[in-house]
């Protein structure tokens, strides 16, 4: 497991499907992530029951909280290629109520520093809808610029956003 000053990361069990599956189901949370599509929990259920472990390839992290030690959300380091040294990172707290609370941006500075030290990557990187405001502000505090954009690539209630790519390297990490 992974301590960060707010949150501690740790694998996916099969008992948090049914967090998950309130998540996946809320619109709030899914707002402004591709996958916005309801799953049943059967098959969350099934997926945790079937996944393999993590792999240099796909890291997966369950975010808790230090003192409840209540999961509030995910965070995914993927597509790790280890000959350019550089993975894609994906996050997001499912439990509302702790957004705006400082969990989220030490959940991704701890599973950056995992992923720049024992990974040993040199870039991380990240897309975001660029109406997503207080995601970009969160990737901002710990290091993550902006690299470039995708016009009009995301769809989401009948209009067309930017996506921003962000990129943190090795020894920017704040």
């Amino acid at each position: 497991m992974l301590t960060g000053d707010l949150v501690r990361l740790r694998p996916v069990e099969p008992e948090d499907a049914d967090a998950f599956y309130r998540w996946h189901n809320d619109e709030n949370v899914m707002r402004w992530l591709q996958s916005y599509f309801h799953e049943s929990l059967a098959a969350i259920r099934k997926r945790f029951a079937d996944r393999s472990d993590n792999s240099y390839e796909k890291v997966t992290f369950c975010i808790e909280t230090l003192e409840e030690r209540m999961l509030i959300g995910v965070v995914v380091l993927r597509d790790a290629d280890p000959i350019n040294a550089r993975a894609e990172v994906d996050i997001y707290i499912g439990e509302q109520e702790q957004w705006g609370s400082g969990y989220g941006t030490d959940a991704l500075r701890t599973a950056c520093r995992y992923g720049f030290g024992t990974m040993r990557l040199h870039s991380i990187e990240l897309t975001v809808v660029e109406a997503n405001s207080r995601a970009i502000r969160s990737y901002e505090k710990i290091g993550f610029q902006v690299d470039g954009r995708r016009r009009q690539a995301f769809f989401r209630d009948g209009e067309w956003h930017d996506e921003l790519l962000m990129c943190v390297l090795a020894g920017e990490l704040t």
